[in-house]
């Protein structure tokens, strides 16, 4: 079976390093005030519960040998208080931690998902859609427990560990080294388990990708797939695919359970040890009492260590997302504001493109030597084969892909030298292929210009005759369409986005192709209002229909990665090159239909 790119596993461009998860650890800055208050409760808490132990032997060894039941009231509610002390700083350290892991999520999704948006087309042209969901939803999500509970119970951990071994110490020091003398055999084990762990992860994220890729993929292009009766075969592919994400999620789990059992059984063994020094009295001399309490501190001491094998197994899973997190976030992007790059002011339209180059590989020119100059207020048509770059000259002028040799003036400015953001803004853009967003009819016009009233909508769509078919939904203009707009037509669709440029009031106005889901009958009542919209503004058009360029100031013919031919249609027509083949053509063919 051939592959495809949602099956293909991906490759790291670099390897985790350990002090990348100092990134992780920047995100917790703004909420030290609360950890460090989260701390102190910890620190109260497992003082509070050690306690406890030390109590027991007290009552074992002295209250009741003595028959003393003062001691013993006097003990048992300090007891009593030390669990209550525990109980309420647990309960603040649980919702205090919850809290601010979940913070967390929300700034880390924040900066992927913004990051995510200032990447070029090529980023997205390059990857399915379903992966690049993937790192801002799934590998988000499966910190959540990392985030909102792991680092902060490892310093509690760590704390129960040091307060309980200072008990243990001061109870008696031999029998603490007793019970620590298989530590070593634990920290062998982990370093052997650590190599595979990671390893099965980093396969189990991209048998992930894979799957949400196939599907999201699936779900788009689920109309064609019923057209030609594919569903069976699409339903081979994804068992397939979730077969492997099975078996990788069953290998990393088996692998990670490993780390639990073996804590658990060094535990076991050390209370053992004790156990057999505590009662044959081997090189020391222990009371009841006080090996009641060694055994209670020793679990002590080994459940933090189960926490912390546990939070390690954890911090494995979360690094094999990670580095996808942070591989995404260290894209540098290609198109960006060049250091010092200033506003660009209010604008009359001026174009200018001066010896301009452009490939997207090495050694294959879409454009050489470009140049033309575009006063103000004309309406430039461009013409020609597919392919021969008229939709790169429009996406060089909204900066979406950057030149590499020449330069491109709008009112005498360097666009390389001005912000991305102040130079878009006085474009309008309507692409070849529409997009509608879900929501109602008027926010999906108003996303031209937010700040735009109902009123200046509907005069929007009224010129570019939309008015007509919103009035016919359900809600008019507050009919809430689906995503993508599948519950329109693809004229209707354009038709909105038409309306949505125009309200942008843009000094230039960009078209690709935007009368080409239109019906003839509507696109010459569309004519109408265009050609008062044009009027005033640069607009740049690309259309493959003829008969809308006609009266255009300029048109340019794009052949052989340079303009071929300019000129108004009555002096091409009369130069009877490119573009007067090309009209004929298309004339031939309307005669013969």
């Amino acid at each position: 079976m051939a592959r495809n790119l949602y099956n293909e596993d991906e490759t790291l461009e670099e390897e985790f390093r350990p002090e990348d998860y100092k990134r992780v650890g920047k995100y917790l800055i703004p909420y030290r005030g609360t950890i460090l208050k989260v701390l102190i409760s910890i620190l109260i808490s497992n003082i509070a519960l050690m306690l406890g132990p030390y109590f027991t032997k007290v009552v074992i060894d002295t209250a009741i040998p003595q028959a003393d039941i003062g001691v013993l009231l006097r003990y048992s509610t300090m007891f009593t208080v030390a669990i209550i002390v525990a109980c309420v700083g647990l309960y603040y350290r649980l919702y205090a931690i919850t809290k601010i892991g979940q913070d967390v999520l929300v700034d880390m999704r924040y900066d992927i998902f913004s990051h995510i948006q200032s990447l070029p087309f090529s980023y997205f042209d390059n990857r399915p859609h379903g992966k690049i969901l993937t790192r801002v939803v799934n590998y988000i999500n499966t910190l959540s427990d990392l985030l909102s509970n792991g680092v902060v119970n490892l310093i509690s951990d760590i704390f129960n560990i040091i307060i309980t071994l200072a008990f243990m110490i001061a109870l008696d020091f031999r029998l603490t080294l007793y019970s620590l003398i298989l530590l070593p055999v634990l920290f062998a084990i982990v370093m052997i388990i650590k190599k595979h762990q990671r390893k099965a992860y980093q396969n189990l994220s991209n048998k992930q990708s894979n799957l949400n890729a196939y599907i999201h993929e699936s779900i788009a292009g689920i109309r064609i797939t019923q057209s030609f009766a594919r569903e069976h075969e699409r339903f081979e592919i994804f068992e397939e695919q979730s077969q492997e994400n099975y078996d990788a999620f069953m290998r990393a789990v088996k692998i990670q359970f490993a780390l639990w059992p073996s804590v658990q059984n060094i535990a076991v063994m050390s209370t053992c040890i004790v156990y057999f020094v505590g009662i044959r009295q081997i090189g020391v001399e222990v009371s009841t009492g006080t090996l009641i309490a060694f055994i209670t501190y020793i679990n002590n001491f080994w459940n933090p260590i189960i926490n912390i094998g546990n939070f390690y197994n954890n911090l494995i899973t979360a690094t094999a997302y990670l580095e996808r997190i942070f591989e995404t976030l260290d894209i540098v992007p290609e198109i960006q504001d060049k250091p010092g790059a200033i506003e660009l002011p209010p604008i009359e339209g001026n174009v200018k493109f001066d010896h301009v180059t452009f490939r997207y590989e090495e050694g294959k020119d879409i454009l050489r030597d470009v140049s033309f100059d575009i006063p103000a207020g004309q309406t430039i048509a461009l013409v020609g084969p597919t392919g021969a770059g008229k939709t790169t000259i429009i996406n060089l002028l909204s900066r979406f892909y950057d030149i590499n040799e020449g330069t491109i003036y709008v009112d005498g400015y360097d666009i390389s030298e001005v912000t991305i953001s102040s130079l878009r803004e006085k474009m309008g853009v309507m692409l070849q292929d529409t997009f509608v967003f879900s929501g109602t009819i008027l926010d999906n016009i108003r996303y031209g210009r937010l700040d735009a009233t109902e009123e200046e909508v509907i005069e929007a769509a009224k010129t570019v005759h939309a008015h007509e078919f919103i009035m016919g939904l359900k809600d008019g203009y507050h009919t809430v369409v689906e995503e993508r707009g599948s519950t329109l037509s693809s004229g209707q669709r354009q038709l909105l986005a038409f309306a949505r440029t125009l309200l942008a009031d843009p000094a230039i106005l960009i078209l690709d192709e935007a009368t080409s889901s239109i019906d003839t009958k509507t696109e010459e009542l569309l004519q109408e209002g265009l050609q008062r919209l044009l009027k005033g503004r640069t607009s740049f058009i690309i259309a493959h229909r003829l008969s809308t360029i006609k009266n255009s100031d300029q048109i340019f013919y794009i052949a052989n990665q340079t303009v071929q031919e300019r000129g108004s249609h009555e002096e091409l027509m009369q130069q009877r090159g490119l573009y007067y083949r090309l009209y004929q053509s298309q004339y031939d063919l309307l005669f013969v239909d």
